[in-house]
């Protein structure tokens, strides 16, 4: 493997998405090889105890060091090695041809979070196609059968994680609601991103500054509500379903599956908008799970999907590794 190479292109395969955009995965550059792994301080262990999101960021890492690698006429493959203790999920080698992929750096470098307003939903062929990519996997990508209730459940999810403190504490220390803070354009989820006006910004700034007082007098509730409802912006929801069981290493692999289907989406001209709060918060999340007559833990994933009125404001990326 051409490491050297590889590293010029580092910068580009940052641009996969992962929660709260803390870009947890980490490189290292070894004389053949390149060690996966991530830093635990970029992780979410209150919002994401378990790990999942952390897991499927790190799978959709990977597949984007394939894309692009292989659009720069790299051949480079992945080697599965995962080890929670050593934060290591594997390694990048030298391959006999390059990663046959119909996506390139270009898709990764414009592919965007769309939290805005959509025209309409996904086509039934998209979602057909979205599905097969999920089955390659072993799992399931499906529109929800009964959007009826899901406002409810996504008000009662936001309230319930700004009432956990802990959970709180992590959103603050990712927000970048101003561009004078000093990791605007680095990481976190910027005002921009978030598509807040500046009002909407300082609002939620000056409550989460006041959060342990606020917190005895209805603050999650007054946020909660402040949230409104994404899917009065149009769209459909869908959900990704695992399998029955999954380990670690699994969940990495449909990470990768994932990547594939949020570049789908946005070559069909869509956009997507994660729906994290129903999975994060237990109670929306057993709910969820029983219209698909499932087990909670099978859901990974929620995504709002439509097309976009307008273009969304692209998120922050360091430019460099720490």
């Amino acid at each position: 493997m051409d490491v050297e190479a590889f590293r010029a292109l580092a910068p580009l395969c940052w641009r996969a998405p992962s929660a709260h955009n803390t870009q947890p995965w980490r490189l290292r550059y070894e004389s053949r090889a390149v060690r996966v792994g991530w830093d635990p301080a970029d992780a979410l262990p209150a919002a994401d105890p378990t790990g999942r999101d952390l897991r499927l960021s790190l799978g959709a890492f990977v597949e984007t060091c394939l894309v692009v690698a292989a659009d720069a006429g790299l051949a480079v493959r992945f080697d599965a090695d995962h080890c929670a203790e050593g934060h290591r999920i594997g390694w990048l080698r030298g391959a006999g041809r390059r990663y046959d992929t119909p996506f390139g750096a270009a898709g990764v470098r414009d592919r965007r979070t769309h939290r805005g307003r959509y025209l309409t939903g996904p086509e039934p062929e998209v979602v057909a196609d979205l599905d097969a990519l999920a089955r390659t996997v072993g799992a399931r990508f499906r529109a929800v059968p009964d959007a009826g209730p899901l406002p409810g459940l996504i008000r009662a999810a936001d309230q319930q994680l700004y009432a956990d403190s802990a959970i709180a504490g992590e959103l603050r220390s990712w927000l970048r609601l101003t561009p004078r803070h000093p990791r605007y354009h680095a990481d976190g989820l910027t005002d921009r991103a978030l598509a807040l006006s500046r009002a909407e910004a300082a609002g939620l700034r000056a409550a989460l500054a006041g959060y342990p007082l606020l917190r005895r007098v209805g603050l999650p509730r007054i946020l909660a509500a402040a949230g409104g409802n994404p899917l009065a912006l149009g769209g459909d929801v869908l959900v990704l379903v695992g399998p029955p069981d999954l380990d670690d290493q699994a969940q990495v692999t449909i990470g990768r599956a994932l990547l594939r289907i949020w570049l789908t989406v946005q070559a069909a001209g869509l956009a997507a908008h994660p729906l994290s709060q129903l999975l994060d918060a237990p109670v929306p999340r057993a709910a969820l799970a029983a219209q698909f007559g499932v087990a909670p833990q099978r859901l990974l994933h929620v995504v709002r999907v439509g097309r976009p009125a307008t273009a969304a404001a692209p998120s922050a990326r360091r430019r460099d590794q720490p």
